[in-house]
C-alpha cells in the first residue's frame, strides 16, 4: 500500500513503477491499494485513471488529513484479506525489486517481518538525502535508540516494510501514532508481540519533491516517541492528565492527534 497527500507530481511515476513491475515479473496475486487522504490536489484522479491501465490498482479516498500513520493504519485494517501486507512511500524511492524482494524473505518460515534497511551491508543508494536531512535523521536514530534501546534496528524511517497478516492482526490495536514516527510505533508493536522480524538491505534513491513540512515534521516526531515511551513507561498516566494540552500543541503543529491512550486505573491518578 502507498499513503499519499498531495503527491499529484510524483504519485503516476510510482504506481506505474510498482504495478508495471508486478504485472511483468510477478506471478502471484497483488493489489497495490492508494490510500489517498486530506489532498486538495488530482491524487486521488491520477490513481482512478491508472486503475484502467492496472487493475492491481485500488485507491481509497479519506477526506481528512489523517496523516501518514492514520493513512497506513486505515490501509493495514483493509488488507486484512492478504497473506502479506506491506507499503512503501509514494515517492517510489525503494525499487520494485527491493520491495518485492522483501515480500519474498518475510514469506519464509519463522518471518513475521521485514524491516527495509538504508543502513545495513547490501544495501545500494543511489542517491542520498541533502545533508541537514541526513542530519536530522541521525538524530531521530539516536533519540529512538536511547528511549527504545532493545529495538536495535538500524534504519526504522525506511518506508518499505512487508508483515505477516497474522503480525499485522497482533498489533492493529497498539498502533496510535497518526504522524510521521508511526514507523516507530509499528516496530515497537511488533517487537512487544514478540513478532521475529528481520531487517533486510535495498536499492534506494531519494527523490526531491517531499510536501513535508521538515521543522514542523520533526518537532510531532520527537514528541510522538516520548510520547510512545510513556504509553509503555510506569508514567503513562500523565499522557492522560496532559492529553488536552497534548491536542492543542499537535493540532498547533498542524499534525493529527495520537489516539488517546487508555484511562489510567483509580490508583493511577
Amino acid at each position: 500500500m502507498i499513503p499519499a497527500c498531495n503527491e499529484e507530481k510524483r504519485i503516476e511515476p510510482t504506481l506505474r513503477l510498482y504495478a508495471g513491475y508486478a504485472r511483468d515479473c510477478y506471478q502471484g496475486t497483488f493489489q497495490l491499494l492508494v490510500v489517498v487522504n486530506g489532498s486538495t490536489d488530482q491524487t486521488l484522479a491520477i490513481s482512478e485513471r491508472l486503475a484502467s491501465e492496472f487493475p492491481s490498482i485500488l485507491s481509497v479516498n479519506i477526506p481528512g488529513r489523517i496523516g501518514k500513520g492514520g493513512a497506513l493504519i486505515q490501509g493495514l485494517k483493509l488488507a486484512l484479506h492478504a497473506e502479506l501486507i506491506g507499503y512503501a512511500d509514494a515517492d517510489g524511492a525503494t525499487s520494485a525489486e527491493s520491495i518485492f524482494r522483501l515480500a519474498e524473505v518475510c514469506a519464509q518460515p519463522g518471518v513475521d517481518a521485514v524491516i527495509g534497511s538504508r543502513r545495513v551491508p547490501g544495501a545500494v543508494i543511489h542517491q542520498m538525502q541533502p545533508n541537514h536531512r541526513v542530519l536530522a535523521s541521525k538524530v531521530f536514530h539516536l533519540i529512538v535508540q536511547t528511549l527504545f534501546p532493545l529495538m536495535r534496528i538500524h534504519d526504522t524511517q525506511c518506508g518499505a516494510k512487508v508483515m505477516r497478516r497474522a503480525a499485522v492482526r497482533k498489533i492493529l490495536d497498539s498502533l496510535h501514532i497518526a504522524d510521521m514516527a508511526f514507523d516507530v510505533n509499528l516496530i515497537y508493536a511488533l517487537k512487544r508481540a514478540h513478532c521475529h522480524l528481520q531487517e533486510y538491505p535495498l536499492d534506494w534513491t531519494d527523490h526531491l519533491g517531499s510536501t513535508v513540512s521538515y521543522v514542523r515534521t520533526s518537532v510531532v516526531m520527537f514528541m510522538s516517541v516520548v510520547r510512545l515511551r510513556l504509553l509503555h513507561s510506569p508514567f503513562r498516566a500523565l499522557l492522560w492528565l496532559t492529553r488536552p494540552l497534548e491536542t492543542r500543541i499537535y493540532r498547533a503543529l498542524r499534525n493529527p492527534v495520537p489516539s488517546p491512550p487508555n484511562r489510567p486505573p483509580a490508583s493511577a491518578k
